[in-house]
């Protein structure tokens, strides 16, 4: 079984309604999504051609890719449209005490 640790990256204050944070967390480059009040998680990086993922525009739970079109859905990461074929990490997003925590396996 993998361990989570979450770790706090900012209050939700921080973050309004479809917005954006770039966060580096240690080695890893993800991006914070808030979509209605729900937030999510995926990493900056489309797996297509290593390009910033989380410049794209979002589209009902979908980020395309700014560089060639490809889309993920940012609720679990899964690739929907080509040129990708292989998804892109998604990680755990949960609220505590008005602070948003990332989780990352350990």
């Amino acid at each position: 079984m993998t361990d989570i640790f979450y770790t706090s990256v900012c209050s939700t204050e921080d973050l309004p309604a479809g917005e954006r944070l770039f966060l580096e967390v240690g080695d890893l480059s993800i991006v914070l999504l808030n979509q209605g009040g729900e937030y999510f998680a995926i990493a900056d990086l489309c797996t297509h051609d290593d390009g910033p993922l989380g410049e794209g525009e979002v589209e009902n739970h979908q980020i395309i890719c700014p560089r060639h079109g490809a889309r993920f859905d940012i609720r679990t990461g899964e690739v929907l449209a080509l040129p990708a074929i292989q998804d892109v990490p998604s990680y755990p997003v949960r609220v505590v005490d008005g602070m948003i925590e990332i989780g990352i396996e350990a």
